[in-house]
Formats: C-alpha cells, sequence, structure tokens
C-alpha cells in the first residue's frame, strides 16, 4: 500500500515540482478542479496589472498600436498552436467557446451544401449541442442534428452527414477519444470533423495536423489557467483558409478595417476569424498564465497526469474498496485528466470535501469529477485527498442536511 511517505518522495524527484511556486495556491486546499478553472499564476497577474497599470493608464488608445494590442489574438494563436500540435498561422484566439463553435459550425455546413445532416454527441457538453442546433437552422437549408451514440458513430456516417461536432475529453466521465481514429472515420465518409479541445488542451498531447483535423475550438480557463470567462480559439487547417467563411464577420476580419468600407472583404488566414476588438485584459491574463508552459513539454505533463490519476484510483480502491464505481477509463489511451466517481451522493459527497479544502465539482445526475493538473498539483495532494474522502465516507459527512439543496452553481 502506497504511504504519505510515498508520495512525499515522488514529490522531492519530481521535475515539474517547483512550478507549483508559480501558482496561487493555499497549502490548506487540495484543488482538483482545474478542469473546471484554473488557478491563478503570479505571471498571469503581473501581465494584467502592466496592460491595467501602463498600457491603459499610461498608453490609452496609443496602446492599440504601440502595445501591440490589436495583433493579440493571432500572436496568442501562435503561442497556442505547439499544444494543439497545429502549424504556424493555424490557430486565433478570439471570443468564447461557444462562440467559435458557432463560426466553425456555420462555416463548415456552407461546404457541404448537398448535405443536411449534422451528427453530435447526446453525451456531449450541452452548449455544443444547444449551438449545433441554432447554426443548423440558420445553414440556408434543412440541416437535421443527430444526437447519437459516439460508440456506434460509423452507424449513422452516410453520404447525407456534411459535418460531425465530437469534444475529444468528455467532460463528464473524462474518457478520452481517438483523434485520428475518428477524424479518418467521418473523413471516409466524406464529411468535416470539428472537436471541441475545451478538456483536452494543456492535459493531454494532440496532434491535429497528425490527424488531418478540419477544425477545432476550445477553452483557455481550464488547464490553461487563463481566468474565468477567458477567451476561447479556433483552429483552421491551413487548406480550408480562404475557403472556409466566417458566419460571423466583424470589421478586425475586415482585410483593412480602417478603410471602414461597408462591403466586407476578409483578411487573409485566421484574422478573418477575428469578429470584434479583443478583451486585451482577458487576453493579458492568457498571455501571462502561458508563460509555465515555457518552461514544460506537454509530455512531462501528461506523464505526471497518468501518474496522479493511477495513484488517486489504486488510493481509493485500497482505502475504500467498492464504493465509488469509477467512470473514468482505466485504459491511458483512453483516459484525459481527470477521475470521475459515480457515487449515490455525489453533491453531498464534493460538498463535504469542499469543507475540507478538498475542492472537486459535482456533475448531475451521479458524478463527482476531480481534475488532475500536474503543474500544481503535488502526489502528497492526492495522498492528503484520498484520507479526507475516507473520514467523509466512514463519517457519512455527505449526509449532512445543509446538502440537501444545491448551489446554483455545482
Amino acid at each position: 500500500m502506497t504511504t504519505r511517505e510515498d508520495c512525499v518522495g515522488l514529490d522531492s524527484v519530481d521535475s515539474l515540482g517547483a512550478l507549483r511556486d508559480e501558482f496561487v495556491l493555499r497549502d490548506s486546499q487540495v484543488y482538483l478542479d482545474g478542469n473546471s478553472l484554473g488557478p491563478l499564476t503570479r505571471s498571469a497577474a503581473a501581465r494584467v496589472r502592466r496592460v491595467v497599470e501602463h498600457e491603459w493608464a499610461e498608453g490609452l488608445v496609443i496602446s492599440w498600436g504601440g502595445a501591440g494590442w490589436m495583433g493579440a489574438p493571432t500572436r496568442l494563436g501562435e503561442r497556442l498552436a505547439p499544444l494543439l500540435g497545429a502549424r504556424a498561422g493555424e490557430v486565433v484566439v478570439a471570443d468564447t467557446l461557444t462562440i467559435s463553435l458557432a463560426k466553425l459550425i456555420g462555416g463548415a455546413l456552407a461546404l457541404r451544401p448537398e448535405r443536411h445532416v449534422l451528427l453530435t454527441d447526446a453525451a456531449n457538453f450541452h452548449s455544443d449541442v444547444y449551438i449545433s442546433r441554432a447554426m443548423a437552422r440558420r445553414a440556408g437549408r434543412e440541416v437535421r442534428v443527430a444526437t447519437i451514440d459516439r460508440n456506434r458513430l460509423e452507424e449513422y456516417l452516410d453520404d447525407e452527414v456534411a459535418l460531425v461536432v465530437l469534444t475529444h475529453v468528455d467532460f463528464r466521465t473524462g474518457e478520452m477519444l481517438d483523434l485520428a481514429g475518428v477524424t479518418e472515420k467521418v473523413h471516409a465518409a466524406g464529411a468535416l470533423m470539428l472537436w471541441d479541445f475545451a478538456h483536452s488542451i494543456g492535459a493531454v498531447p494532440l496532434d491535429v495536423t497528425g490527424a488531418h483535423v478540419d477544425f477545432a475550438a476550445g477553452c483557455t480557463y481550464k488547464y490553461l489557467n487563463a481566468g474565468p470567462g477567458a477567451p476561447g480559439f479556433l483552429y483552421v487547417r491551413s487548406s480550408w483558409q480562404g475557403v472556409i467563411e466566417n458566419p460571423l464577420p466583424g470589421w478586425l476580419g475586415h482585410a483593412r478595417p480602417f478603410d471602414f468600407d461597408l462591403e466586407y472583404v476578409p483578411a487573409p488566414g485566421m484574422q478573418a476569424f477575428v469578429t470584434s476588438s479583443p478583451p486585451i485584459v482577458a487576453l493579458a491574463a492568457l498571455d501571462g498564465a502561458l508563460e509555465v508552459w515555457d518552461r514544460v513539454t506537454i509530455d512531462q505533463v501528461r506523464a505526471k497526469s497518468l501518474v496522479l490519476t493511477d495513484l488517486f484510483i489504486d488510493l481509493l480502491g485500497e482505502r475504500l474498496p467498492g464504493v465509488f464505481e469509477v467512470v473514468t477509463p482505466t485504459e491511458h489511451a483512453r483516459r484525459g485528466s481527470q477521475v470521475s466517481l459515480r457515487f449515490h451522493h455525489a453533491y453531498g459527497l464534493v460538498q463535504a470535501l469542499i469543507e475540507r479544502g478538498v475542492i472537486g465539482d459535482f456533475r448531475d445526475p451521479d458524478i463527482a469529477r476531480f481534475g488532475f493538473a500536474p503543474l500544481y498539483l503535488r502526489y502528497v495532494d492526492v495522498f492528503d485527498a484520498v484520507e479526507h474522502f475516507v473520514q467523509v465516507v466512514t463519517g457519512e459527512e455527505y449526509l449532512a442536511p445543509r446538502f440537501a439543496v444545491r448551489h446554483a452553481v455545482t
């Protein structure tokens, strides 16, 4: 059985261990919710202060050019590209994830005008389904959105399918799909592939180039630690640039925005997907948060992630055998960077753990989620978290009356 001393020893030789000091975290907490919102980094705070106190306060409007504000979406896209396995000029940071999906869905449907079906996962994040349906209604032709069992995707792929929209790592269970394999099947049917990387970027290695991905979008406030509501990103393979159109065009996506021309002419490359003025303070937080990624590789992060999640699963099995159903796949190739547990009082469990300083979250109806972000999570944190699990379960703390009513945010 793994001991706390074993975990202390692992931390003492952890090549990522020193990075924890870059994050603003309390030692009294074990933060296992980075799959929902990453913690503040010191570099993000410093970058935001510089933008607010100097570039904005002193530079004022001159900073749009003088401080490079106008070029922030494409500049930050270049910084994200390596984490996606993308080439230069294929990524831009703009809008929220849902708005980015709207742009890509609308543009992709127009590329297959003779086809009338959009496939998405019945277990997908609900916002992805909402926006898929909304953009299908606006496609200029009848497009049916079919919510399917992703494990039976091949049964639905035919010459009517225009676009497939899937999330690479399932937000509830943490299951990771086969990026290259699924994309290949979709392409073999003549359809286009759009991936949601919300729970993938910064958590697992991605190779959109090798997998021949058409389009992708994701957020930056989870494993990239860019802050609440931080802007998302879009990926468009270079062969589609200049072909796919942004269905939500705006002045900053124009080839000559300061001509103020009423006729829209798209800018070359990914700039065409920038619709409106970039949120500079929010982008500054992302800019600063990415500094820690200059010191690590995603392969290092993935290796530690798998050890952390294995450790958590094994310790729970040793200390609380049979209490939880681990719904996250145990196979490494199918696991993201979270572990989800099915428990009959999952909401109360999460709330009791939060009161003890172990932060996770709940997803309806019976899933307790715990994210493992290797940049700041220690092995000893995992051991201590399981100790709290034992106390919560054996003491039935999850049944406390105060947990009978759910908070609005779970």
